[in-house]
């Protein structure tokens, strides 16, 4: 990562300070933003988050989330003109400016100093400043990391840790992957000092369920899973028709995929979603087999290893028969990594 030296040089006045994130913000996204924005704020800064979209009610609890800026056509205005008279634009969890739509063009035009705060793989080149490690957790955990080596502890206090810690919690799947290495629950550790409640943060994101929901969930599990055991692969296809149906909401389909994961044998799920502006994939995987590599050679897409995502805008049907095309390249690997995971010591 770059030297903290400068970023803090860059800080050591008060500032205007915008704060944006990935479209349809997760809880790491989201409560990334909310934890440098308040900690910009104690710190004299004029500090404001503003999501290229909007997020999962389940995550309206966080501390700063009245104050966000979500942008559409009501608040563009608004928007832009924070955008053009900011000082400094703080770009979080996502590293290529097409994550973030129509505010990509702002941002990029902006003269503003941009720093980039993330935690996936291959950083496009349009920040000043680059706070990148890929082998970190989640992004939560750089904004604790940034904040402690600014020499900033001190300012640091229940609403910032709530945030950082549903951060951590929900890119680690409950601290359930291998990204929660022994320095992940240190800095858990030290968040819990402030009094944390660990398990109300896990009810407010994960048993918020509308009955629609459930019934969606249910729906998808019976309907549109598809197993292809011969390439140890498991996918969902959601079409508009399908949210429709269920009055689905952002957040509705969160985590849908890990319950394709979940089966034996399978090495490889994907979730297929048809919406308005084309179809959105959602890839998991376990082991080695690298879906941030699949997703950047077929899908426009990327993200880690074992998590990513990308797009399509050949159609939904199309796009479905796109992937059956391609999965028999991959049935050697899928294979090799099937072995490796059945058989791992």
């Amino acid at each position: 990562m770059q030297d903290l030296s400068e970023l803090g040089q860059l800080l050591a006045t008060p500032k205007k300070i915008i704060i944006t994130t990935h479209q349809k913000p997760d809880a790491d996204a989201l409560g990334s933003s909310l934890a440098w924005c308040r900690y910009l704020m104690k710190k004299g800064h004029t500090a404001t988050v503003i999501t290229p979209t909007d997020y999962p009610q389940f995550l309206e609890w966080m501390q700063g989330n009245d104050d966000v800026i979500i942008f559409s056509d009501k608040t563009e205005a608004e928007s832009s003109a924070l955008i053009k008279e900011a000082d400094v634009i703080c770009c979080l969890d996502f590293n290529v400016l097409a994550r973030i739509g129509a505010l990509g063009e702002l941002v990029k035009n902006s003269p503003a100093k941009k720093v980039l705060i993330d935690h996936h793989l291959a950083p496009e080149n349009f920040a000043d400043f680059v706070f990148s490690d890929t082998k970190a957790a989640a992004t939560a955990v750089l904004i604790y990391d940034l904040i402690v080596g600014l020499g900033d502890k001190a300012f640091l206090d229940i609403y910032i840790a709530e945030c950082i810690y549903a951060g951590i919690m929900t890119d680690t799947g409950s601290f359930r992957y291998p990204s929660a290495d022994r320095r992940v629950h240190l800095i858990v550790a030290d968040l819990m000092l402030f009094n944390l409640d660990n398990a109300r943060i896990h009810r407010l994101i994960f048993d918020t369920s509308t009955e629609e929901r459930l019934r969606f969930l249910g729906y998808a599990l019976s309907e549109r899973l598809y197993v292809l055991n011969e390439y140890y692969t498991a996918f969902f296809t959601i079409s508009a028709k399908d949210l429709e149906r269920f009055h689905s909401q952002t957040g509705d389909t969160e985590g849908l995929v890990n319950y394709a994961l979940s089966m034996e044998g399978i090495v490889l799920a994907i979730l297929l979603i048809e919406r308005e502006d084309g179809v959105k994939l959602s890839f998991r995987s376990k082991g080695e087999f690298s879906v941030s590599e699949f997703a950047r050679r077929h899908f426009d897409g990327g993200g880690h290893r074992n998590a990513a995502g990308g797009n399509s805008d050949v159609g939904f049907s199309e796009t479905v028969k796109r992937l059956m095309d391609i999965l028999p390249t991959y049935k050697e690997q899928l294979l090799e990594n099937y072995r490796k995971e059945k058989f791992v010591c």
